[in-house]
């Protein structure tokens, strides 16, 4: 593993990464002996200030259409505020690969020695390029920054936040093929609020967005992996007003929030979801199976509950067990409304 060991001056602490599984077939690390972050030092990189001008709405527009694939119903495209110069979406389409550095059963990202992995993610990004011509496809590297955890730590909360030298190490992987980098938040018993705000750093730079799962939001005391999480729209309009503070005062283009979500009560009252022009927010299925079963997801709690954009994940092994086939490009592109943002776990 690429600088999976913490150093010391005197001590090598190794962490091994104990995994559960749980129905999205995520894994949680176990806590080490001592919290990492604060010894752990964070090179900041100056975005470059940029005369901002006006997006073309009717470019814009245009654009949301073709994604919405010529939904009837009037729930796509979603009538939200225009975002600010520089927004990813609806321009391009974003292939993640998901993972953690310290297990290999985390996801893709952590699975595969960095060379192979970063060919492989191109591969994924030629494919979707080949099956939409009319949308730029870009790569990216969704690296699971805080994890939840079995055990509750010294914290006591359940969660373990990842050395700040691993975020790095993602970011030179990032670099090195023009990716963007994405930071996933699993709370435990901790709050968005608190971890968002330990990596506001990261999330300064004008490539980093940001990722977080309600699976692994345990309100009620539960262990997570043992039960399902939630995070009501207050919790994530919290996230929202970090990002978009963030966004504000440092002039960068908008942030993009994904949101994981696979079942009914994982996001309660997304009518309240705001959205601003600060931060683009993502709904991704986010769960494994058949086609069937994950379609029906989809329209379930994706396309009946619309948000602003929607994305969508794919299992390399969970998703083709069981004589089941993990979906193709060309397939999900005749979804309702085309899913922007793709994920490979």
């Amino acid at each position: 593993m690429t600088k999976s060991l913490l150093k010391f001056p005197s001590l090598i602490l190794l962490i091994f990464i104990m995994i559960f599984a749980s129905s999205c077939n995520k894994g949680k690390a176990q806590e080490p002996t001592m919290e990492n972050g604060k010894k752990d030092s964070v090179k900041t990189i100056a975005a470059p200030e940029k005369k901002i001008s006006a997006i073309d709405t009717v470019d814009y527009n245009n654009k949301m259409l073709a994604l919405s694939n010529n939904d009837t119903t009037g729930f796509w495209p979603v009538k939200t505020p225009y975002p600010l110069p520089g927004a990813v979406f609806p321009y391009n389409r974003i292939i993640a690969f998901y993972g953690n550095l310290y297990s290999k059963r985390m996801g893709i990202l952590g699975e595969l020695p960095k060379e192979e992995m970063l060919k492989k993610l191109q591969g994924e990004v030629a494919k979707w390029q080949a099956a939409d011509p009319t949308t730029k496809t870009i790569p990216a590297l969704h690296y699971i920054a805080v994890t939840a955890q079995s055990k509750p730590g010294k914290a006591n909360m359940h969660r373990l936040r990842m050395p700040f030298k691993q975020i790095d190490t993602v970011l030179n992987w990032a670099k090195s093929i023009d990716a963007l980098v994405f930071l996933d938040i699993q709370v435990g018993h901790s709050n968005v609020k608190d971890e968002v705000t330990a990596l506001e750093t990261y999330l300064k730079l004008p490539n980093v967005h940001l990722g977080i799962d309600p699976e692994f939001s345990l309100k009620n005391g539960h262990v997570p992996g043992t039960k399902i999480g939630t995070y009501d729209a207050k919790d994530i309009n919290n996230v929202i007003d970090i990002l978009a503070n963030l966004v504000r005062k440092n002039k960068l283009p908008p942030k993009v929030l994904v949101v994981h979500r696979f079942t009914q009560g994982m996001v309660t009252n997304y009518k309240n979801i705001k959205i601003v022009p600060e931060v683009q927010v993502v709904m991704d299925m986010d769960g494994f199976g058949s086609k069937i079963l994950k379609r029906s997801t989809y329209l379930r709690y994706i396309y009946r509950e619309p948000v602003q954009f929607t994305g969508f994940k794919l299992f390399y092994k969970n998703d083709n067990k069981n004589g089941w086939e993990m979906y193709k490009p060309e397939e999900l592109l005749k979804f309702t409304p085309k899913p922007i943002y793709i994920q490979y776990q």
